[in-house]
């Protein structure tokens, strides 16, 4: 296990990756920028890290030839809200070109990165909170996710295969927070066969820490997600 008992306190840096079209939500546009209650999907994404006060930074990773980010997000701005349009084909290569950005801006191996997905736009800033408390002295790290509930069927030509056992199972979500200079060797040696951060850190055999978050910071993904992170805005702003 890697010491990183620096004597210095660690910083701690949310990360973005949005780079991506999100092809399977049927909009006509990144959904990041589709608009929900009245603001851009990532706009609450953003709003809800800014609110945290163990931040010391957002940095959102945008595609090089992204043209919308700062006409559908005009508050992110600030010595807190970073942006860099260094995004790559995949999450990982966006996640691990952000890392490099960070470390241009002076961040250091041991300080924390929290990489959240731009379209858990429900995300409240007690959950990252939460989150960091759980880590600060963790020598993995860890990420918010939730017991799996529903009975869980393995399928095969669309047709159940058979029932999977649900316990000690967890759906995945988002932060992720780990060091960077863990995530950084592990992104690089599983790169894009990573499909969080924390399968990534797995692979170099660590355990990261499980810290239950809520049904709420679910990802929008397909059509029918839209509707249903509209209402629960539009709920939270009565």
């Amino acid at each position: 296990m890697t010491s990183y008992s620096v004597g210095v306190q660690p910083r701690c840096f949310a990360l973005v990756p949005a780079a991506g079209v999100g092809s399977r939500s049927g909009a006509t546009q990144p959904k990041q920028y589709v608009p929900l209650a009245g603001r851009a999907l990532m706009a609450h994404t953003l709003a809800a890290l800014q609110a945290v006060p163990g931040l010391d930074a957002t940095l959102v990773v945008l595609s090089p030839e992204d043209e919308q980010f700062e006409q559908a997000v005009p508050g992110f701005a600030g010595e807190r809200a970073w942006v860099a349009r260094c995004g790559g084909a995949s999450r990982a290569e966006s996640v691990a070109n952000g890392l490099l950005e960070l470390q241009a801006r002076g961040a250091q191996p041991h300080d924390w990165v929290l990489v959240h997905d731009a379209a858990r736009c429900l995300l409240r800033p007690e959950w990252v909170q939460a989150l960091m408390a759980a880590c600060a002295d963790d020598e993995v790290g860890g990420l918010l996710a939730l017991p799996v509930a529903d009975t869980l069927k393995d399928e095969a030509e669309g047709r159940v295969q058979a029932t999977v056992d649900r316990r000690g199972k967890w759906a995945a979500q988002t932060p992720q927070m780990f060091r960077l200079g863990l995530l950084q060797p592990a992104l690089r040696q599983v790169g894009d066969a990573a499909t969080d951060e924390a399968s990534a850190v797995e692979a170099l055999g660590h355990r990261p820490r499980l810290v239950a978050a809520s049904l709420e910071n679910f990802k929008v993904t397909y059509p029918a997600d839209f509707a249903l992170a509209e209402r629960l805005l539009r709920t939270r702003a009565e």
